[in-house]
């Protein structure tokens, strides 16, 4: 049975309001997983318990926190230095603030994804989930993980939209072309859903579902 190591942040605020991983993009993901027979294992930079935001966003979301064994996953991460990737096959990154602090640099999930992409596992990531693929570095220390390949992310418009622009290090869509990558959006809050190689990206919340499915389906193959 596949086996998806999804990795989640440790930051919870921004703007000094309460932040960290927008939980309908993992619940939404972790939903399809579960429903196609795949396992999951969750893990963050110091493991434990992880800050999270948009509890009451759908029901999805509501049903999935209400479940004391996910809610127990929420409290007991793996410490991503204590993952063995050889145990996965597939990683997945779902959204919120928090990860473009403290997994956008991280050298031991950056090594998790490089591993996995060169042994030919899928990496998948939603909303914000992309900035932690953009900086990935492959193997020979030059080629960016996302050089030449078409991603998605949360858009300018759409940070325009939450307000958010003086809050975070650096606009997604710009650092991802400074990788190489071909950058791809739909209007604010349209599903968007890319898939190149083993790269799966997709561009919002709305697109969570989506990309459950694509990593689902490839996973399936």
């Amino acid at each position: 049975m596949p086996k998806v190591l999804i990795i989640t942040s440790n930051h919870g605020e921004l703007a000094g309001k309460p932040n960290g991983t927008y939980l309908p993009e993992l619940t939404h993901a972790v939903e399809v997983l579960t429903a196609e027979g795949i396992e999951y294992d969750l893990a963050s930079p110091k493991g434990g318990k992880i800050p999270g935001y948009g509890e009451d966003a759908d029901d999805v979301t509501k049903k999935l926190l209400a479940d004391p064994e996910f809610a127990a996953r929420l409290e007991s991460t793996k410490c991503l230095d204590d993952v063995d990737g050889s145990s996965y096959d597939a990683i997945f990154y779902p959204g919120g603030y928090g990860l473009l602090f403290d997994l956008s640099d991280n050298a031991t999930a950056h090594k998790l994804v490089t591993t996995a992409y060169e042994s030919q596992k899928p990496i998948a990531a939603v909303c914000h989930g992309p900035a932690a693929l953009a900086k990935i570095k492959l193997s020979d220390d030059e080629t960016f993980l996302i050089a030449d390949k078409q991603v998605t992310g949360f858009t300018r418009e759409e940070e325009v939209a939450m307000g958010t622009l003086d809050a975070i290090p650096y606009l997604l869509e710009e650092k991802m072309m400074e990788g190489g990558a071909v950058y791809r959006k739909k209007a604010a809050w349209k599903e968007l859903v890319v898939v190149d190689g083993l790269l799966i990206t997709g561009q919002n919340p709305q697109s969570a579902h989506g990309v459950g499915k694509a990593l689902a389906a490839m996973l399936k193959k």
